[in-house]
């Protein structure tokens, strides 16, 4: 029996979903959306590329929740993008209805799958999934730590004009400005970034990292990142899916690990057919720790909010 992947949201992020799902074949896809006819014809007109780009996958669009049942993984993208101007927090309320409905009638439909939330603000949406969803910690993951190692690689790369493939980052944390790239930890072909760039310039390169989703924004004035988010989420997928076993960033729920407990928050998983199979606990600086300490306590907020509205 083949996979079955399900993305709720059929807007730019949940459109790419589909499209870097299908060139990678994952499995037959549903794209669900509350806007009439949006799925449908993004869904047909996705499946008449496959003779094109020679990928073989069912793609179904549907405005309700049961095409979708028994699927293996359920990507949730559904939810208000960021505006110019407005912070991930200030999407909170706005998208926790969206969340906790897309939630409820996922799991309804397909109740041993894993679910991929995608949504912003990242890790406080993924705390309502894993709430409504009421699965363990391990199937319930947020989408963030491999867009932002992405977006902290690319900008590596671009400064010393070298191959993306050669370097490795690794952030932490949040999604949202007070997420923490480990430039210790990060390198170009083993080469230390210390090495390599400058105290100052590093700094820039992880501001702008930690700002990569806002200065998107500010150039689109009418929407958010899309390809990017899409490409990381499918990543996340197809480790699941092909049980790869891949070492990838991810918005898990912290049982004591780094000192957290009780939060989603960025750490380094490894992700399987099980979902997440292991977080792993790196040895961090005091410096390092603090940072990580004050990027939970950022999302410690916006849960707080989110629980006095469930209660």
């Amino acid at each position: 029996m083949r996979n079955k992947l399900t993305v709720v949201g059929a807007g730019n992020v949940g459109a790419n979903c589909a499209v870097w799902a299908a060139k990678k074949e994952l499995g037959d896809i549903v794209l669900v959306d509350v806007a009439e006819g949006i799925p449908q014809g993004k869904g047909l007109d996705l499946l008449q590329a496959g003779p094109v780009e020679g990928y073989d996958v069912t793609i179904t669009g549907a405005n309700e929740y049961g095409p979708t049942a028994n699927s293996d993984v359920v990507i949730i993208t559904a939810g208000f993008p960021r505006q110019p101007g407005m912070s991930r927090d200030d999407l909170l309320l706005k998208n926790y209805e969206v969340i906790r409905t897309a939630t409820e009638k996922a799991v309804a439909a397909s109740p041993k799958c894993v679910i991929i939330v995608v949504t912003n603000p990242l890790d406080a949406m993924a705390q309502v999934a894993f709430m409504v969803s009421k699965f363990p910690r391990s199937r319930v993951i947020g989408m963030a730590g491999v867009l932002d190692s992405a977006r902290f690689r690319t900008f590596i790369a671009m400064e010393l004009q070298v191959s993306v493939d050669n370097v490795t980052a690794v952030v932490m944390g949040g999604h949202g400005d007070t997420m923490v790239p480990l430039v210790r930890l990060s390198s170009v072909a083993g080469i230390p970034l210390t090495e390599l760039i400058p105290a100052d310039r590093l700094k820039a390169i992880v501001d702008r990292t930690a700002n990569g989703g806002a200065e998107i924004v500010k150039y689109l004035k009418t929407g958010s990142a899309y390809y990017a988010p899409a490409a990381s989420a499918v990543e996340m997928a197809e480790s699941i899916l092909r049980d790869k076993k891949k070492v990838l960033p991810c918005s898990a729920y912290l049982e004591g690990e780094y000192g957290i407990k009780g939060l989603f928050v960025g750490v380094p998983c490894k992700l399987g057919a099980n979902g997440i199979e292991k977080i792993y606990e790196i040895k961090l600086t005091d410096e390092e720790t603090a940072a990580l300490h004050k990027s939970s306590g950022a999302v410690k907020e916006l849960v707080d909010v989110i629980k006095s509205k469930m209660a």
